[in-house]
């Protein structure tokens, strides 16, 4: 592994004249033919290690390959796999060795600690595809062992653990990408939305409703033995030291009665129920299309209209449960922009952004782009580069290839930490006014919440000794 490694930097170090036109090209810049025949040679594919081997990594339930370790074969090479869970990491050496070529038999190694990975010499960049509450402290770890980092949303479990990443990124430098797909793929429905709105379709943007449906809701989920080959205590994490819980029933892959696999993010502790889960997709597109992703950018309140929750909430926002899902399960959240924009953060309705503004509206979501003014486009089509405008640029072919582009050229890629982490803050906000069941005044240049202690300590969240975040 480690002469295979030496001889792909070499030819990496090599390469400074194609690199330098790169440089002259927009940072999100794929031919469109040539772009996955760029990683065909040897020398050129990065190796990888993938941190989290579950379902979104692509070992799913119903035994298909698919997801963040799929798109990383098409183009990589990947040394090693590591999970917390001994089934997943086995199965994940699994599928990476059955899809490389006849005849490649070179190791798969498989770790349980992370670490381990951030330890190899021979390991250029990673996939951090594990529950929410891992995110950044493996990313800033990542950062400082100098690998470039793909991570999935929503990359932060707080507010305050979005300024660490970034300044993380700042000290050590580096390449990263967060998951939120719907900036590259989905058939370019949401940038076509944005370029219409960029091209004055709808007129002045008034209000923008994000439906990101409802947590789901459980009965008393029972403490059970955990399973064997799990570390749960290393799952846990930074969280707080509880029983495992497991639970029948929860069909849907997603819904699963437990406060591990498939069902942590509807939990507080671990995540922020479908405000971080849809809203780390929706909001981000919503705030990029209404231009309030920026520096010093964001809402100046934030109100919860209608909060429901399968439990009460104390005075500082905690559940007094802690044998059931605790998220939101129904909501309505008013985020008020300082461009005078309305932004309505909703659980029920059809899963999608609807976009109004001065002179019409429209719908978008994964499967269309609907209203009067996509049906006028058949008379008056969009003008042939407004989508590349709202890049910058040609669109990339996927997610992951636009990452290994800009780890190649040094540019910024697509999802970017630093857009990322204002979108997250509008959601963070909208969970802890739900929690809290109160308006907040948010000041976006300082991240300060106005005139509420309680609101401005939740924040951040206390740590489990040993598993603290450090920059």
């Amino acid at each position: 592994m480690t002469q295979y490694s030496d001889s792909r930097r070499k030819f990496l170090k090599t390469t400074s004249t194609a690199a330098a036109a790169s440089a002259a090209l927009p940072y999100w810049f794929t031919a469109s033919r040539s772009a996955a025949q760029d990683y065909k040679s040897a020398n050129e594919r990065p190796i990888f290690g993938c941190i989290g081997t579950g379902d979104r990594w692509g070992n799913r339930k119903d035994g298909k390959f698919g997801g963040v370790g799929e798109q990383v074969l098409k183009y990589t090479d990947i040394a090693a796999v590591c999970d917390v869970d001994a089934s997943h990491v086995e199965q994940a050496k699994q599928n990476v060795r059955q899809r490389r070529s006849k005849g490649d038999d070179r190791p798969v190694e498989t770790h349980e600690d992370y670490r381990r990975i951030l330890d190899r010499d021979d390991i250029d960049a990673v996939t951090i595809v594990t529950v929410d509450h891992w995110h950044v402290k493996i990313a800033i770890e990542a950062l400082k062992a100098g690998k470039d980092v793909y991570c999935e949303k929503p990359l932060t479990l707080t507010i305050d653990e979005g300024r660490q990443v970034i300044k993380a990124l700042e000290q050590y430098g580096g390449t990263f990408q967060v998951g939120t797909q719907q900036r590259t793929e989905m058939g370019q429905r949401f940038l076509k939305a944005i370029a219409m709105v960029r091209d004055g379709r709808v007129g002045d943007v008034r209000k923008v409703t994000c439906v990101i449906d409802g947590s789901p809701v459980s009965k008393s989920i029972p403490v059970a033995e955990v399973p064997q080959g799990l570390n749960w205590d290393m799952w846990l994490g930074q969280c707080p030291k509880v029983p495992y819980r497991l639970g029948e029933g929860g069909e849907n892959k997603y819904y699963t009665r437990t406060n591990c696999h498939l069902g942590f993010r509807w939990w507080y502790e671990y995540g922020g129920g479908k405000f971080t889960d849809w809203g780390a997709h929706h909001v981000d597109i919503a705030q990029w299309l209404i231009d309030q992703n920026g520096p010093d950018q964001g809402p100046t309140k934030i109100t919860p209209l209608v909060v429901e929750h399968p439990c009460e909430m104390d005075e500082y926002g905690n559940p007094k449960c802690d044998d059931r899902f605790n998220a939101a399960s129904k909501f309505t959240i008013r985020a008020d922009f300082p461009n005078g924009v309305e932004m309505y953060i909703e659980s029920q309705g059809r899963n999608g952004i609807m976009i109004e503004g001065t002179k019409g509206r429209m719908f978008v979501n994964r499967g269309t782009v609907a209203g009067k003014p996509v049906e006028d486009l058949a008379k008056n089509p969009l003008p042939d580069d407004a989508i590349e405008k709202v890049y910058g640029g040609k669109v990339p072919k996927s997610h992951m290839l636009n990452f290994l582009n800009c780890i190649k050229s040094g540019e910024t890629p697509i999802s970017d930490v630093y857009t990322h982490h204002r979108a997250m803050t509008t959601c963070h906000l909208a969970a802890i006014s739900a929690r809290l069941n109160r308006p907040l005044e948010w000041d976006a240049k300082n991240e300060a919440v106005i005139g509420d202690e309680v609101a401005n300590a939740m924040q951040a969240r206390e740590q489990r000794k040993g598993y603290e975040i450090k920059v």
